[in-house]
Formats: C-alpha cells, structure tokens, sequence
C-alpha cells in the first residue's frame, strides 16, 4: 500500500535555496524581497509539494485568506454571474470567497453578516438588500467591509461601488417615454420592509418629472416568482403598456407570463431589464436593458477588499456608469 507524501515544510524549501525561513516565508507571500528571489522560491517549492498549511498561517498572520460574499439573492441570475466572477478572482489573488445567499430577506441578511464576522472572515463584500439597516455601522467597525450596487447609510465602509441609479433609472424611463409610453408598470424585488432602496425612491420621484404614471410592484428575481407577479400584473381589465424591470432575471418572468397570455413584444408589450445579464440578449426579441460592467464591478470590488483585508486604510468610493443596451424589447405605444 502506498504511504501519503508527507508534507513538505518550510524549512525544507529554506534548505533548497540557501534561505532563512523567514525569508522564504516573505517570498511565497510576495513580500519584502526581490521578484527574482519570489521566483527562485516558489520553484523551489512547487518541485518540493510544498503547500502552506491554512491552520498555521491563519495563526501566525491572524488572517483567514477567506473574503465573505453575501449576495443578495441568488435567485437572480446577475447576482450569479456577480459571484462567480468575484469568487474567481479573489482565487487569483490567493483567497477565498465564502458565498452566502440572503435569499432577498433583510433578517437573513443581517444574520449571515454577524455569522460571516464571527467566522474570522478578512473582509466582506455585500451587494445589500437593506442598504439603510442600522446595523451596517456596527458591522463595519469590527470588519473591512466593501459594498456593491448601494452605499450602507452612514456605515463607514472600506469602499464602495455603487451604481449610479439615478442616471440609470432616468436612462430607462426617459426611453420608454420617448416612445410613446405613459403607464408603466415598474417591477422591483424590493420588499415592503425595506422601502428606502435608492434606485426605488429615484423611479418614483423621476416619474413624477417626466408625467408618467407607475406601478411600483415587488416581484421575486426567481422565474416563477417574477412569472406569477407579471401575471398579477398583465391580467387587469386596463395592464400597462410598458414594464421596466429593476432585475433582468425578473424581465424574464415577465416575458414568460406574456407567451402564456398571448402578447407580443414589443408589439403588445414594451419590457426592460436593469442589469444586462448575457442571456438577456438571445431571447426573442433581445431584451432592451441597462448594462453596469459587471467585469469592471469585479474588480474594483477585489481590488478594495484585498486592500483593506491588507490593511490598507484609504477609503474609496466608486461611481459605476450605466449605459443603455437597446435591443428589440421596447417598441412605440399604440
């Protein structure tokens, strides 16, 4: 029977290259010495099979190398692509994400966070459901932690990357009026109990503006979930011309309910999205939406989190622009 290979230590890979252990700690960190010595080092201890025990360094360093990811509902599909993306680099960059769902639920949220800190994460990276809750500042205070999509209130965050939702909702309700489109229906996985979400307060104060009357109604990022809230929707003696999405993965839903009440888009109804998620533009027609750069989200967001997991002390906030996708989804009003 063959016996595992043991282990290689570091003093092993210190032998093989006339080092001090401390420094060929320094070199597979990448620190505190030369680039040629960071080569000559990681060779060394490729060939031997060495591999840092997580237990020992998380000790010595009182660091983890594992980033929380809390996600504000997976169920939607964007969110996914958000998650593999970060989950991805934070790995070329030698940490790991520990992804976790709130499932849309602001009590969830706030328990998954408190589990995430408890569990010695180095940073957090949130795209929060409740961007307002209060206790984001307390969170905050004890780890680094980077926001996507909102800011939290008054939190003193390690960074943001926040979207700029007043252009961007301004951006779709300005299309929709342009052609032709006064009613619209504006479906939105906000809950009740979280009202204050920006990109819902700017709708509807950006309606008002522009003379159009909406609908706000939430509706679930799942697909049956987003189907059954379009019917709710669609199905009144008077439905709304238009629906604009604050979700792609919603759009979808609306979409489906459309093919099963037999309408046509756009010629019965104009739909659209908010996130330009790669499905978005094979369905029939491709669905018009609003595009954040979700590689340039990425990596600001690692790029923040591996800086202040570092400790690294500048606070940045970054801005993301929107940029209108036009496809076939919105047509003239009738």
């Amino acid at each position: 029977m063959t016996q595992p290979r043991k282990r290689a230590t570091i003093r092993e890979v210190a032998k093989a290259t006339g080092l001090s252990p401390a420094a060929v700690s320094y070199a597979l960190r990448g620190m505190q010495v030369s680039d040629e010595t960071i080569v000559r080092v990681r060779q060394a201890a490729a060939e031997l099979g060495y591999e840092a025990d997580p237990i020992a360094r998380a000790l010595a360093s009182g660091r983890t190398g594992m980033i929380g990811l809390l996600c504000g509902s997976l169920a939607d599909l964007w969110q996914q692509a958000l998650a593999v993306g970060i989950g991805r680099a934070l790995k070329d960059n030698d940490r790991y994400a520990l992804i976790l769902d709130a499932s849309g639920d602001p009590t969830r949220e706030r328990t998954l966070a408190q589990q995430l800190r408890d569990q010695r994460v180095d940073g957090l990276i949130v795209q929060p459901v409740d961007p307002a809750a209060e206790f984001w500042a307390e969170m905050c205070d004890s780890v680094p932690v980077v926001a996507i999509g909102d800011a939290l209130g008054e939190a003193r965050t390690a960074g943001e990357v926040v979207f700029d939702n007043r252009r961007g909702t301004t951006m779709a309700l300005e299309h929709l009026r342009d052609n032709g489109h006064r009613r619209i229906a504006v479906l939105t996985p906000t809950m009740a109990s979280t009202p204050d979400r920006p990109a819902d307060v700017h709708v509807t104060a950006e309606a008002v503006r522009l003379g159009l009357d909406i609908e706000l109604v939430t509706a679930p990022q799942s697909l049956a979930g987003a189907t059954a809230a379009a019917h709710g929707v669609l199905g009144g003696d008077d439905p709304p011309g238009a629906v604009f999405c604050f979700a792609d993965s919603i759009a979808y839903g609306v979409y489906a309910a459309a093919d099963e009440r037999g309408l046509r888009i756009p010629g019965d109804l104009s739909v659209m999205g908010y996130d330009d998620h790669p499905m978005s533009s094979l369905l029939t027609p491709g669905l018009t939406t609003v595009n954040w750069d979700i590689d340039g989200i990425v990596r600001a967001a690692v790029r923040l989190i591996i800086a202040a997991a570092d400790g690294g002390t500048r606070r940045r906030r970054i801005v993301q622009a929107p940029e209108l996708r036009e496809r076939g989804s919105v047509g003239q009003a009738g």
